[in-house]
This record gives structure tokens, C-alpha cells and sequence, in this order.
């Protein structure tokens, strides 16, 4: 069973409950962290990461001997890392996504392969908890390469639980894809409804069942559960606001860990994701 926790937006729990929900399991578990560009849940779970892997990406890297600046590859590449001025094209390497195009392309086999270093993945080991996380190297825009190697090291005969990045962007697509069920974490506010109609609309497009996690119950209105109610979609678990969970995170403590009374809460919340997983895949 693979569980992604997401969020529209950042700051809502996201990963407050994809670390609580992993230790409320109670049993072998995996917990991925795919924020490659702010990963944190290795704050919370007790272990010194160690390197796993280290992530490159193919770039181009032309020869000006053998290149007549046809432009052949400049007018391929869509993500305009190539530009071709009349001479040997240049090349913006934080800019390329590694298709190969431009070599396919290029008349003169004017052009090789290089790697480029764009991250690492991690590992830390946590009592019945492995996180893998990937870390995306300062300065490197393009997280997606990054973020599927870490979830290549699933295991997919155990339960596996994918911290998302927050928002709806290309690092978001590449989390989600492939994931069994989708948990929207949500605030009971006009940002958190705002935010939480664009994850439910991507999660749509990608063909994703997904419920939702309300937190900080009583901060705000009840807008976001009016519009559960009118599209269908079910709410699986409400977190109170509570200033003692607050504390416990900003001492990187685990809720179920310091507040006992939360361990069923979450555990509970897993029962749920997992019914309402299997009971969607029987449809």
C-alpha cells in the first residue's frame, strides 16, 4: 500500500501527519520524503542519514569542432537549454531535462552526454521506520529526476507513506504518480479551502482517490466542509487545534510519542485511508 500526503500549499501539517501516521502504523514501514528541496521528517525521527545515492542528470555538452551551428538542437529542445546564435550553441545545464533529443537530432554528432550532480538520497533507519529522503543541491531548479530515485527504493510489500511537496506543481505530479491513495491535508480557513480546490483538481487530472485531513480544527469556518460535502469527498481525519502539539513539534518530538491519547487518532486515520484504498480498487 503506497499513501501520499499532500497538501495545496505549504504550512498546513503535511508533514506533521505523514511522520505521526508512519509511527502510528506499528509495524514495518517506509516513509518517503519527496520535499527534496525543504525534506524535514528526518527531524522527527531519531537516526544520523546516511548517503544512499548519488543523483545525476544527463546534460549536453557540444564539441565546436564537429558543430557547424545548424541550430538543429536549439529549435528540438523545448525547455531552451540549448540556444543557438549563428555558432556553437550554448548551453544552460540547469535547464535541461535529460531527454537526449538534441544528440538524436544533431546532423554531426556534434554532442555528448555529461553527468551533472543535482542531489543525494538518504537513508535513516528509526526503530520499525526506514525514511528515505532526497536532498536537491542548492541552486538546482529541476527536483523531479531527484524525487523519482528516492522513490525507486520503495518497497511495495510493505506500507510506504510519501511526504509530497506542497502545491500543484511538476515536483507535486511526480510524488503522486502511481501512489494507491492521496491524503489532502487541509486548514479550515479561506486559504486552506483556496489551496485545497487545486490539490483536489490535480489529484482529478492524475485519476488519484484521495481524502481529506482537516487541521487545526477550530481556527477558522466550516467552508472546507461544506465543500467536501457538495463534491463528495470524504473527511477522514480532524486534528483540534491544540497548543501542546504545537510544542511537541517544535521540540521535534512525535504527537504520538508525547501525546499518548493521539497514537489511536492516527491510528485510526490509517484504518480509513487503507478502506477506503482497497474499496476503491474493487470498483
Amino acid at each position: 500500500m503506497i499513501i501520499a500526503v499532500a497538501s495545496g500549499k505549504g504550512g498546513t501539517g503535511k508533514t506533521t501527519v505523514s511522520v505521526n501516521l508512519v509511527k502510528a502504523a506499528g509495524l514495518p514501514a517506509q516513509l518517503l520524503d519527496c520535499d527534496v528541496e525543504e525534506p524535514n521528517d528526518h527531524l522527527f525521527l531519531r537516526g544520523t542519514p546516511r548517503l544512499l545515492e548519488t543523483v545525476c542528470v544527463p546534460v549536453p555538452e557540444i564539441d565546436p569542432v564537429l558543430c557547424d551551428g545548424c541550430g538543429a538542437c536549439s529549435r528540438f529542445c523545448a525547455c531552451h537549454a540549448i540556444v543557438g546564435l549563428k555558432a556553437t550553441p550554448l548551453v544552460f545545464p540547469e535547464l535541461c531535462h535529460g531527454c537526449g533529443g538534441c544528440l538524436r537530432v544533431c546532423p554531426r554528432q556534434a554532442i555528448r552526454e555529461i553527468e551533472r550532480r543535482i542531489g543525494v538520497v538518504e537513508v535513516v533507519v528509526s526503530g520499525e521506520v526506514t525514511l528515505i529522503q532526497g536532498r536537491l543541491d542548492v541552486g538546482v531548479p529541476n527536483a523531479p529526476p531527484l524525487i523519482r530515485r528516492v522513490k525507486a527504493h520503495l518497497r511495495k510489500n510493505r506500507l510506504a507513506v510519501l511526504d509530497a511537496p506542497p502545491g500543484t506543481s511538476c515536483p507535486v505530479v511526480s510524488a503522486l504518480r502511481g501512489v494507491d491513495y492521496v491524503a489532502l491535508v487541509t486548514e479550515p480557513t479561506p486559504f486552506g479551502l483556496h489551496d485545497l480546490r487545486l490539490i483536489v483538481e490535480l489529484a482529478r487530472k492524475l485519476g488519484l482517490p484521495f481524502g481529506v485531513a482537516v487541521n487545526r480544527m477550530g481556527i477558522g469556518d466550516d467552508r472546507v466542509h461544506a465543500f467536501c460535502r457538495h463534491e463528495g469527498i470524504p473527511i477522514l481525519l480532524e486534528i483540534p487545534e491544540d497548543r501542546r502539539i504545537a510544542e511537541v513539534c517544535s521540540r521535534g518530538e512525535l504527537v504520538v510519542d508525547a501525546l499518548p491519547e493521539y497514537r489511536g487518532i492516527f491510528a485510526g486515520f490509517l484504518d480509513r485511508l487503507v478502506q477506503q484504498a482497497e474499496g476503491t480498487a474493487a470498483r
